[in-house]
C-alpha cells in the first residue's frame, strides 16, 4: 500500500490538498479537501488507469454547477421541504437553496467547505482518508454545532469503504451521503451499463422533487432495476417524462451482506457493489448535465455518469414513517457505505 499528500490547487484563497492511496493491485483512491470529494478512483487496464468517477481539474470547476459531482453531503442528503421541520419539541427553519426548500444541506453544506485532513496509516493494510470539519449552527443553520468526520479506506480486496461520523452539541438532523458519479465503461456516456438495486418501490416525487409520503411500485416499468437491467433500455423509455432519465429515490431492502446495488459493465467487466444498511438510494442519470462543465474527460452531456447516493429516505423529519435520522445532543453517530469493485 502507498500513500501520498500533495496541494492539488487553491481555491479562494485557501489551498486545496489531496490524499490519496493506492493498494498493492494498482487500486488507486483519492480525495480532495474542499468538499471531501472523491477525485478518483481507478483500476488498472491494459491501456493504463482508468477512473470510473467523474472528475475535474479544478476545484472551481466542481462548484460552478448544481450537480455536486462526487462530493461529501450533508447534514443532510436530499430535499427538505419548505426547509422546516421539527424536531424534539421545536420547529427549525434552515437556510433554503433551491427555491423554497433546503437541499443537500444547504447552501453551507458538507460541499462547500475545506476539510481538515490526514492519513492514518495504524492499519498499513488499510490506510485511512480521515477528513474533519465542525459546522456551526451560526453557519449553516441547523440546531447544534455538527462535528463531521468522513472517512476514506482502501483495502487489497479493492473495497473502498466510506463512514460518516457525526456529533452535534444539540439535538439536530444527519443523514450524510457522497454524490458519487460513475462510469465504468471506456465509453463517453452510460448507456451500455446494467443497473441492480434491491428495491420494489420508489418515492412519490412532486414537481419540486418533494416526497408526498407516497410510494410507486417499480415492477413492469423503466424505473425496475430489481433484477439488472440496462440502463440504456430505461433512459429511451423514459424519454417521453421532463426527466429525460433517472432523478429518483429508491427505497431499498439490504440484502444479508448488506449490498443494496450493483452497477456492471459488460464489455469491461468492471463492476461496483454498493452496500449500506440504511433505507435509500438515491439514481440520478446526469440528464441535464451540458457543455459548460469542464469535466476532466470533456463537456458535460446527459448520461456521461450515474450518481448512486445511498442515505436514509430523504425529508424525513416531515415524513415519520421514513424513518428517525435525529441525532441527540452529545450521541456518536456513524454510517458506512462499502463499493466493491471488479475489474
Amino acid at each position: 500500500m502507498q500513500t501520498a499528500t500533495k496541494h492539488w490547487d487553491t481555491y479562494e484563497d485557501e489551498a486545496v490538498t489531496e490524499y490519496s492511496i493506492e493498494n498493492d493491485h494498482g487500486v488507486k483512491l483519492a480525495v480532495l479537501s474542499w468538499g471531501a470529494t472523491l477525485h478518483t478512483l481507478s483500476v488498472p487496464t491494459d491501456k493504463g488507469d482508468r477512473n470510473l468517477v467523474l472528475s475535474y481539474h479544478k476545484m472551481a470547476h466542481y462548484l460552478d454547477n448544481p450537480f455536486y459531482v462526487c462530493m461529501g453531503i450533508g447534514r443532510t442528503g436530499g430535499r427538505i421541504s419548505r426547509g422546516t421541520f421539527s424536531l424534539g419539541d421545536q420547529t427549525y427553519h434552515v437556510a433554503t437553496n433551491e427555491g423554497q426548500n433546503t437541499l443537500h444541506g444547504g447552501p453551507n453544506g458538507f460541499n462547500t467547505v475545506n476539510w481538515v485532513g490526514q492519513i492514518d496509516t495504524t492499519n498499513p493494510n488499510e490506510p485511512r482518508i480521515i477528513l474533519t470539519h465542525t459546522f456551526k449552527s451560526t453557519d449553516d443553520s441547523y440546531p447544534g454545532d455538527l462535528t463531521a468526520q468522513m472517512i476514506y479506506s482502501l483495502d487489497n480486496e479493492d473495497h473502498v469503504h466510506l463512514e460518516f461520523v457525526g456529533n452535534s452539541t444539540a439535538l439536530t438532523l444527519f443523514n450524510p451521503t457522497a454524490h458519487l458519479y460513475f462510469n465504468l465503461s471506456d465509453d463517453d456516456l452510460i448507456a451500455g451499463q446494467t443497473l441492480q438495486v434491491n428495491s420494489t418501490e420508489r418515492l412519490e416525487l412532486d414537481d419540486e422533487k418533494l416526497p408526498t409520503g407516497n410510494m410507486l411500485p417499480n415492477a413492469g416499468t423503466a424505473y425496475d432495476f430489481a433484477n439488472g437491467q440496462n440502463l440504456g433500455e430505461s433512459l429511451r423509455a423514459l424519454q417521453g417524462i421532463p426527466e429525460q432519465g433517472l432523478d429518483d429515490v429508491y427505497h431499498v431492502t439490504p440484502a444479508d451482506d448488506l449490498a443494496i446495488a450493483k452497477l456492471s459493465d459488460p464489455l469491461t467487466h468492471r463492476s461496483i457493489t454498493i452496500k449500506s444498511d440504511r433505507n435509500a438510494l438515491v439514481v440520478f442519470t446526469g440528464n441535464s448535465f451540458n457543455s459548460t462543465m469542464k469535466l476532466a474527460g470533456g463537456p458535460g452531456q446527459p448520461y456521461m455518469g450515474i450518481a448512486l447516493e445511498a442515505q436514509s429516505l430523504p425529508d424525513s423529519p416531515n415524513h415519520p414513517e421514513f424513518g428517525d435520522v435525529s441525532l441527540p445532543a452529545g450521541e456518536t453517530r456513524c454510517y458506512q457505505i462499502s463499493y466493491e469493485l471488479t475489474y
